[in-house]
């Protein structure tokens, strides 16, 4: 678990550090951070999604878990609970930068791959790398977005544990199918969650968060 504490410990102190230059920064810096990340998110989606979908061993399941999900996601509307959680913490647009952080922190074969590498061979590089790119990234959303970016510490934390955890128990749980299906619906919706901050479509990506689970849960029964 070192590699995981390390990589959520980086993310609490990026969105420390972010927080504290945020003060200094004029409106206009800000909104071209902003611009930046939306950019950003934008462009991972798209990479993890051109480098995951040709290995995908079925091609529609993207498409049925982003259906399914969203569909899940909104009766339950979870961005709506969300940005109600979110909003007795802090005010402004919080909601979508932890979504935002979340995405970009957890979906990625980094941060899935380093938990399970870590677990069955005691190998922290990837974890050690993915904490190193996290640590720039939180710097930044929380220039953005506020102290309030730290929250995505404690997800990351409980994500890799749980994987870790996974690892230790069931082996080889998280096959190399799973995570190639995973890893693509991750990429639409960072992807999405660019679109969001630039402004472009309102893609209401935390409804649509339930798509995550539809591949681990197909793939498992499929395996």
């Amino acid at each position: 678990m070192i590699g995981t504490i390390v990589n959520a410990t980086l993310i609490l102190a990026g969105s420390l550090i972010g927080s504290v230059v945020k003060k200094g920064i004029k409106s206009s810096h800000q909104e071209a951070l902003f611009t930046a990340m939306g950019l950003a998110a934008t462009g991972l989606g798209i990479n993890a999604i051109v480098q995951n979908m040709p290995k995908s061993t079925y091609p529609v399941l993207f498409i049925v878990s982003l259906a399914a999900g969203s569909l899940i996601g909104n009766i339950i509307d979870l961005e709506g609970r969300f940005e109600k959680l979110t909003g007795r913490f802090s005010g402004g647009n919080l909601a979508e930068g932890l979504s935002t952080g979340i995405l970009l922190f957890c979906i990625g074969t980094l941060s899935i791959l380093g938990p399970i590498q870590s677990a069955l061979y005691g190998d922290h590089t990837y974890l050690f790398t993915n904490a190193t790119l996290d640590f720039v990234t939180s710097m930044v959303l929380a220039s953005t977005y506020g102290i309030g970016m730290a929250w995505a510490a404690g997800v990351l934390l409980l994500w890799q544990g749980a994987i870790y955890l996974l690892a230790m128990v069931l082996g080889n749980f998280m096959t190399t199918s799973m995570m190639v299906e995973l890893s693509t619906v991750g990429g639409f919706l960072i992807a999405s969650s660019g679109l969001s901050i630039l402004k472009i479509k309102d893609c209401k990506t935390m409804n649509m968060l339930p798509a995550l689970v539809i591949p681990i849960i197909f793939c498992a029964i499929a395996g």
